[in-house]
């Protein structure tokens, strides 16, 4: 039986204190080969809340569960009731500075990948290149008995045909897309099945207490292997599908640096955690780089 997945972490040792230089970050990426992994924390300032900052989203919310989205019919009415609504929102988000920074790095030659914990797509609309998307997108839906992947684009349109007027206020938006709506908001809405065998969806992402795709995960592993350094931005690596690329390079003497406003669980890993927010923070890394950071409106 599979438990249910850690959601907070509270530190049981005494971790190395943070700093406000990034001048170790930009040594780092100077000398290139630099993997990025990234959080929810990246998103914060394009208007997506976090899951455990300072009024991150799990004060309120708590995430859905695979086991709950497959056995229960009515958690899917829920979840899609949610999802839809928070998607208007969410896929109106656009790159912030970090997520721009980030690209630039990326078109000096200074990375080696980017692999990001975050479903919003905004890396690659900054015009990263590559990313491993650990926990997969929500621009994409899957049939969970054929498999056939479909655009999110469809369901919300095909959504909006079977729930017309469908507009309540939420309370807020989480990082998974997810709105904030009571019951008697949900109300009757109506969820839609796969167009091509008329099975149940699921937006292409991991969810809390699913398993990352073995493959996907080796992938992961070889680029830390391959990197010269790992950068963290913006997770507080509580959950094990990231603290374990943090691990895996630590034990292989390879630098891990993290740029995080909070503690992280791979603090004790890390050579140095930059206590900045991400914008601000990559900016003037790229400005010590001579790196002019992108700030033309991103693609959406």
């Amino acid at each position: 039986m599979r438990m249910r997945p850690t959601l907070s972490w509270t530190p049981t040792e005494d971790l190395p204190p943070g700093t406000t230089d990034p001048g170790p970050v930009a040594d780092a990426l100077g000398g290139g080969g630099v993997l990025v992994l990234s959080g929810a924390g990246i998103s914060t300032e394009s208007g997506i809340p976090d899951y455990r900052g300072e009024g991150g989203s799990l004060s309120r919310h708590t995430p859905m569960t695979y086991q709950e989205f497959t056995a229960d019919a009515r958690a899917r009415q829920r979840y899609w009731a949610r999802s839809h609504l928070g998607w208007r929102t969410f896929g109106r988000a656009r790159p912030n500075a970090g997520h721009r920074a980030v690209a630039a790095f990326g078109r000096h030659g200074l990375l080696s990948g980017v692999v990001t914990q975050n479903v919003d797509g905004l890396h690659q609309a900054a015009g990263s290149e590559g990313v491993v998307e650990l926990h997969g997108s929500l621009a994409r839906v899957v049939c969970l008995s054929c498999g056939a992947v479909s655009p999110r684009r469809e369901l919300a349109g095909r959504l909006e045909e079977a729930n017309p007027g469908f507009a309540p206020v939420a309370a807020g938006i989480n990082p998974d897309g997810d709105a904030d709506l009571t019951d008697e908001q949900v109300g009757d809405f109506r969820v839609v099945p796969c167009a091509v065998c008329g099975g149940v969806l699921k937006p292409d992402v991991v969810f809390f207490g699913e398993a990352v795709p073995p493959r996907r995960v080796e992938h992961c592993r070889e680029l830390v292997r391959r990197a010269r350094s790992l950068l963290v931005l913006g997770s507080s690596l509580t959950v094990m599908s990231g603290l374990r690329f943090v691990r895996q390079a630590a034990q292989a003497g390879t630098p891990v640096l993290i740029v995080n406003r909070d503690p992280t669980r791979g603090d004790r890993h890390a050579l140095t955690r930059v206590e900045l927010s991400l914008g601000p923070a990559l900016t003037a890394v790229a400005g010590r780089l001579g790196i002019a950071v992108d700030d033309r409106p991103a693609a959406g």
